[in-house]
């Protein structure tokens, strides 16, 4: 009897478990690859590389301005995801008594630039994250408020520093914030230890910057060494 059919069947059978096998490797692979592009270019992009918020938010000063009822703040927000920093600009205030600045919270190094527009000086110390909430958080809560609305209504705290030492090597406090106070006069600030919140005649020579990177607003007052 001739065995040679019987094995041409086996054979037969065995390439195509083979070529069934690869074919569904090549499926499996195919799989993998179209999920990675998805991935890339659909779950990415929910999360740029930087998202750009006008922002407003309403509050009330029960100190400063306790019979104006509520106030309005306005910013522009720059969140930049991957490189871990947050760039935000105040313009001038309607209300007055605060002065316009261009901030950079850098979560890299661990430090908050403040330029002060109206004396063009820079104020740097280190980032408070009670305070700051980190960029994904930041934007998280932006992109849920509706476009063109107001954050919900809320209240200010206040933060008060001291300028101490002038500072001269600039590329010690990275490139984002070198960006920022390169050619001016750039100052350390020291927290000055909790107190009340001071009143404006005891400010003397202080200049205050209000802004919001949370649910609350912020009023950041600096002042000059006694």
């Amino acid at each position: 009897e001739d065995p040679t059919p019987a094995v041409q069947g086996r054979r037969t059978s065995l390439s195509g478990v083979c070529y069934l096998t690869m074919g569904l490797l090549v499926l499996l692979l195919g799989l993998v690859f179209a999920s990675m592009y998805v991935y890339r270019y659909f779950f990415i992009t929910q999360l740029p590389r930087e998202s750009v918020f006008h922002c407003g938010v309403l509050y009330e000063d029960s100190l400063y301005s306790p019979f104006k009822g509520q106030l309005e703040l306005h910013e522009d927000v720059k969140i930049y995801i991957e490189e871990n920093y947050e760039q935000i600009n105040v313009p001038v205030p309607q209300f007055g008594g605060s002065d316009p600045a261009d901030i950079i919270h850098d979560f890299q190094q661990g430090l908050t630039a403040y330029h002060d527009i109206t004396l063009d000086k820079c104020y740097v110390i280190e980032l408070n994250t009670t305070i700051v909430m980190p960029p994904r958080n930041l934007w998280e809560l932006l992109v849920n408020v509706k476009k063109g609305t107001y954050l919900p209504q809320t209240y200010i705290i206040q933060e008060e520093m001291i300028a101490t030492e002038h500072v001269s090597d600039m590329e010690q406090l990275g490139s984002f914030i070198y960006r920022l106070c390169s050619g001016k006069e750039t100052y350390r600030l020291k927290r000055r230890s909790a107190r009340r919140r001071i009143s404006r005649r005891e400010a003397g020579d202080c200049h205050r910057i209000r802004h919001f990177e949370n649910t609350f607003v912020v009023e950041t007052v600096i002042c000059k060494k006694s």
